[in-house]
């Protein structure tokens, strides 16, 4: 039994969790915190979010979901381009009525990228260098190709 792949970084591991979970649907079952709310007794989710004064933040049950989503290895290889978007589904899984103000999903490393033997790309790289200022040259110096 091989020990899980472990992220330094949560909000990295959403930007690949974005790539093979909601993009390549590769990564199943797709996680929709709408639904699982509804199983939990909130059918507004919306209203639920608002009235608990959660809409800055990652909902403790979609952090709970990603945190402990096991990526196999070979999942993890096949992933050759990554994007950073303030619009990415998994975004709105994790906080739905968050309006990209603020850094809420800002990646704060990039130590995971070992984790990524075959990334090719990274598109979105303007952003990321908001986040971690020396980022493009990071993915430069590792043979990635960025993109705004």
């Amino acid at each position: 039994m091989t020990a899980p792949i472990v992220f330094r970084d949560f909000n990295f591991k959403l930007l690949v969790v974005e790539k093979l979970m909601y993009e390549d649907e590769t990564l199943v079952p797709a996680f929709d915190l709408s639904e699982h709310m509804r199983a939990h007794g909130v059918d507004d989710l919306a209203r639920h979010v608002r009235e608990n004064g959660l809409e800055y933040t990652v909902l403790a049950e979609a952090r709970a979901h990603f945190e402990q989503l096991e990526i196999p290895a070979e999942l993890l290889a096949s992933v050759e381009e990554l994007m950073f978007d303030g619009g990415l589904q998994v975004f709105a899984e994790c906080a739905p009525v968050w309006d990209g103000e603020d850094d809420l999903f800002d990646v704060r490393g990039l130590d995971d990228l070992d984790l990524l033997p075959n990334l090719k790309v990274f598109s979105g790289v303007d952003a990321l260098e908001y986040m971690l200022p020396g980022a493009t040259e990071v993915l430069t110096a590792r043979g990635i190709e960025t993109e705004d």
